[in-house]
């Protein structure tokens, strides 16, 4: 994968993660809000792996 695309992949889980931790806190469901934290972590991962790749060149 590209940076572009680790990045787009990122924003992605960030995104989703963050709904689906406020909807975990909303209903009290606190399952869905660590699968959301951890998809947010995820993308985390993901955005910094798509500056490496940046940096070094998409062959990292």
């Amino acid at each position: 994968m590209g940076e572009l695309t680790d990045k787009a992949k990122a924003a992605g889980n960030k995104a989703a993660g963050s709904i689906k931790e406020a909807v975990g806190k909303a209903t009290d469901n606190e399952e869905l809000e660590a699968e959301g934290k951890a998809q947010q972590v995820k993308g985390s991962a993901q955005d910094v792996s798509g500056t490496v790749k940046g940096a070094l060149g998409d062959d990292v």
